[in-house]
């Protein structure tokens, strides 16, 4: 972080340092958000290779982007208030959450890997609109809807990365509530159970502040497939403890060492030549194809 703030910095440090603070605050935020949400997600679901990102959460936020260009042009895009846009996204996002949870928590099925499922092909659903408004609009069009498809890290809207960082402070507060059920819910829904937990309510409201904090995330940057695969992972390689005291502070080292420490290289070594997330997306994806083949899917 410090090498991010001072590294190349010319001119006058105040513009610097609220310059760089602010883009340095939402990196911050995009990690703390990613790897707790990855690593709660793993705990519900038994299952280190799944993420929430499965769920569909960024081909929702994908079909929103081409939605509004095919529907309204990319003029009309890059001129929407971007507050606006950020608490419509999070507010769609949430609530395609809350949906689904309500539909298969509120039938009696509880089964966290029917919703992993449904999100699965909804995801793929919303990808395949996408992918046909895409084919249709205009070149110029796409050039610009691109654009919003890969997360960028230049946030510069102190007002939201504000807001941002108060909503991740009020879910920080309902997990820190919760903390001491972690590690029960780990050890699967009978035994947690059999030690006195609910764990259909406590499911439903891990999968809600899960959802709060992707939403945020990608709201704010864009999506980020893979990160929090590759964050909750090397977490655990890491740090071999299960316990979550130790596991949610490592994943988010981890995550700030890789968003931070990532885009600082790429400024000051490569300049700026590609864009960070495409680099996340491909590690993580190598490291998820790797992770397959040793065969340590539990």
């Amino acid at each position: 972080m410090v090498a991010f703030m001072t590294l190349g910095a010319k001119g006058s440090w105040s513009f610097v340092l609220s310059f760089r603070g602010t883009r340095l605050a939402a990196m911050l935020i995009v990690a703390y958000a990613i790897a707790v949400s990855t690593v709660l997600f793993q705990t519900i679901t038994g299952n280190r290779i799944l993420t929430p990102a499965l769920t569909g959460f960024d081909a929702l936020y994908v079909l929103l982007q081409t939605s509004i260009v095919f529907l309204f042009g990319a003029a009309t895009l890059t001129g929407l208030d971007p507050q606006l846009m950020f608490i419509a996204e999070v507010a769609i996002m949430v609530g395609f959450s809350l949906a689904l949870y309500r539909l298969l928590f509120g039938s009696g099925r509880h089964n966290v890997h029917l919703v992993v499922l449904i999100g699965i092909v909804l995801g793929g659903l919303f990808r395949s609109m996408s992918g046909f408004l895409q084919r249709i609009i205009s070149p110029d069009d796409f050039v610009v809807l691109q654009d919003r498809l890969f997360a960028s890290f230049n946030v510069t809207d102190q007002t939201l990365v504000g807001v941002s960082a108060l909503l991740i402070g009020l879910v920080t507060i309902a997990i820190w509530r919760m903390f001491s059920v972690f590690d029960v819910m780990m050890l699967g829904r009978d035994t947690a159970v059999a030690l006195g937990v609910d764990h259909k309510a406590m499911t439903m409201r891990i999968l809600v502040l899960i959802s709060v904090l992707v939403s945020i995330s990608t709201a704010l940057v864009g999506p980020v497939t893979f990160f929090g695969l590759l964050v909750a992972n090397l977490a655990y390689i890491l740090m071999p403890a299960a316990k979550h005291r130790i596991m949610l502070p490592a994943a988010v080292l981890v995550a700030i060492i890789c968003l931070v420490g990532g885009q600082t290289i790429l400024e000051r070594v490569f300049a700026f030549d590609t864009a960070l997330s495409i680099i996340i997306e491909f590690a993580g994806g190598l490291f998820f194809i790797v992770f397959l083949l040793k065969g340590r899917v539990r």
